[in-house]
């Protein structure tokens, strides 16, 4: 057995097939490689573009489980686009660090019911929310995405008119 040793700066000059194999690497010596699905969609399965309405919807039907909730608003985030048609990718290591979730089964699980609140907001059995690849990344629809960005933006836009401002504050007795 070889062992070696790089710095930071060295993994991250490394062309990204380098890097996505030192993560791999790392991932399945400790053990946190994902775990497929609880229920693996079935063939006919397919990924939808969900509208702003569509999420809004996804968000209400999940509201109660607040990790679940977390991990929806994550894709918010810009994730990396590619193929052909387009799909955005994020790694759910990224995931599972960001809603501070203890494993990646939690992750799963809450993006299992996203799934299902989706088939319900959609009344279609196989519309998907996001499907996976084998290097452990979720990947979504780019319209879902900024939907999600959108329905984001909103709810923080509400939160702050509801809170009063400056001006609406009681200015100290002089």
């Amino acid at each position: 057995m070889t062992g070696i040793t790089l710095t930071t700066e060295q993994i991250r000059n490394a062309p990204a097939p380098v890097r996505q194999w030192i993560e791999q690497e790392v991932i399945s010596s400790l053990g946190l490689a994902p775990r497929p699905p609880v229920a693996a969609p079935s063939q006919t399965a397919h990924l939808v573009a969900c509208s702003v309405d569509d999420v809004a919807g996804v968000l209400e039907h999940i509201r109660g489980t607040f990790p679940a909730v977390n991990v929806l608003l994550e894709f918010g985030r810009p994730g990396i686009t590619y193929g052909e048609p387009a799909v955005m990718t994020f790694r759910l290591m990224d995931i599972l660090h960001h809603t501070r979730l203890q494993e990646i089964g939690q992750v799963m699980t809450c993006l299992e019911m996203i799934n299902q609140a989706l088939t319900v907001v959609r009344k279609d059995p196989t519309a998907r929310f996001c499907g996976y690849d084998n290097e452990g990344h979720c990947l979504i629809a780019p319209q879902t995405q900024a939907s999600i960005a959108t329905l984001w933006q909103g709810m923080m836009e509400r939160q702050q008119a509801q809170q009063p401002g400056a001006d609406d504050r009681i200015a100290p007795a002089a």
